[in-house]
C-alpha cells in the first residue's frame, strides 16, 4: 500500500484550532503489508482524561476540523472529546490508491482505535454524514460500550432504499472532476458561506490531488444495492441498533436537503429513540457543525444530562 502523509506545515495556521493531535498506528489490512505496515491516525483527545467521552465522528470530505466549535462547549461542561481522523482525511495517514478505501476497512481502522488502543466505555456518540455511517458501525459491533447515541445528518443505509439523480450526480462529479475542491464543497453545504481561512483549513490535509483517494471515493462507498457488501453488513448492524435500548436523540438540522427525513429510520427502528422529544437544529446546513457548532455542543451536553 503506497501512502502519503500531509505535512505538518499544512496545519500550523488554522484559525480557531488550538487543540494538540494524537497518534495510533493501525495495520493497513492490505494483504500484500506482510511486514507490517501500518497506518497513522490522527484523533484529539480534549477535556479531564477521567470523564466519560464524547465520541464526534466527522464525514466527508471533512476531518476534525469541524468540531472546533463544538470541542469548547463540551469540555467546559467536563466531558472528555475524542474527535478521529478518518484515514485519508486530516492528519491521518492517506493511501494513495482509490481501491485502498472499503467501507468495511474505514469501520475496522476505526474500531481499532477506538476500541482496542482508546478502549472507550460508557461513551456518548456523535455521527454525522459518513461519521454516521461508519461510527454506527462501531457502536453495533460493541453496544456495551454507548451509554447513548445522538445522530445528525447521516444514515445507515442497507443498500435498498431509492438513489437519487443528485446523489447520482455527486458520485459522477467525485470520479470525473478534474479539480476536487474539499473547502469549497463544504462551504457549499453550509447555510453561511465560510471564510476564505476556514475554506483553506479544509483544504490543508490536501496538497494535491494524490491526496484525495479518500475523499474521492467515498461517495461510491455509501451501498446501493441490496447485494452491496457493505448493505448487507449494515443490514446485521441494524439488526443490533433495533435492540439498542438506551437513550438516542436524533438532532438533524433544518436547511440540509442531502438528508432531509433521514431520521425517520433511527425513530421507528430503535427503541432508544421512542418516546423522547428530538431536536431539529434551525439555520443548520448539511454541516451543521460549522452552521451552528456551540448550539450542537448544547444540545450533546444537555442530552447527557437528561440521561444520565
Amino acid at each position: 500500500m503506497n501512502i502519503v502523509r500531509t505535512p505538518d506545515s499544512r496545519f500550523e495556521t488554522l484559525p480557531d484550532f488550538p487543540f494538540e493531535p494524537h497518534y495510533a498506528e493501525v495495520p493497513t489490512l492490505d494483504p500484500e503489508d506482510a511486514d507490517g505496515t501500518t497506518l497513522r491516525v490522527a484523533y484529539l483527545d480534549e477535556g479531564p482524561r477521567d470523564a466519560a467521552p464524547v465520541l464526534l465522528m466527522h464525514g466527508e470530505p471533512s476531518w476534525s476540523f469541524l468540531y472546533r466549535h463544538v470541542i469548547p462547549g463540551l469540555v467546559a461542561r467536563d466531558h472528555r472529546v475524542i474527535a478521529p481522523d478518518l484515514v485519508g482525511f486530516g492528519r491521518s495517514d492517506k493511501p494513495t490508491a482509490p481501491s485502498d478505501y472499503t467501507y468495511a476497512r474505514h469501520v475496522a481502522w476505526m474500531e481499532d482505535l477506538l476500541v482496542a488502543q482508546l478502549d472507550l466505555r460508557d461513551a456518548t456518540f456523535f455521527g454525522q454524514d459518513w461519521g454516521g455511517l461508519v461510527g454506527l458501525r462501531v457502536v453495533a459491533a460493541h453496544p456495551e460500550r454507548f451509554a447513548r447515541l445522538v445522530v445528525a445528518n447521516t444514515g445507515l443505509p442497507e443498500g435498498t432504499g431509492r438513489i437519487t439523480d443528485a446523489f447520482l450526480a455527486w458520485q459522477k462529479f467525485s470520479q470525473e472532476a478534474e479539480d476536487f475542491p474539499v473547502g469549497a464543497i463544504i462551504s457549499g453545504g453550509c447555510v453561511d458561506r465560510l471564510a476564505p481561512e476556514v475554506v483553506a483549513a479544509y483544504d490543508a490535509p490536501f496538497p494535491d490531488d494524490s491526496y484525495k483517494a479518500g475523499a474521492r471515493i467515498f461517495p461510491t462507498l455509501v451501498p446501493t444495492t441490496p447485494d452491496d457488501p457493505g448493505g448487507l453488513a449494515n443490514q446485521a448492524a441494524w439488526k443490533v441498533l433495533e435492540t439498542f435500548d438506551r437513550p438516542v436523540l436524533c438532532a438533524f438540522s433544518d436547511s440540509d436537503p442531502i438528508t432531509k427525513g433521514g431520521a425517520k429510520p433511527f425513530l421507528e427502528r430503535i427503541p432508544g429513540a421512542r418516546g423522547r422529544s428530538h431536536t431539529t437544529i434551525e439555520g443548520g446546513g448539511h454541516f451543521l457543525q460549522e452552521d451552528r457548532g456551540p448550539e450542537l455542543a448544547t444540545v450533546i451536553a444537555d442530552f447527557i444530562d437528561e440521561t444520565r
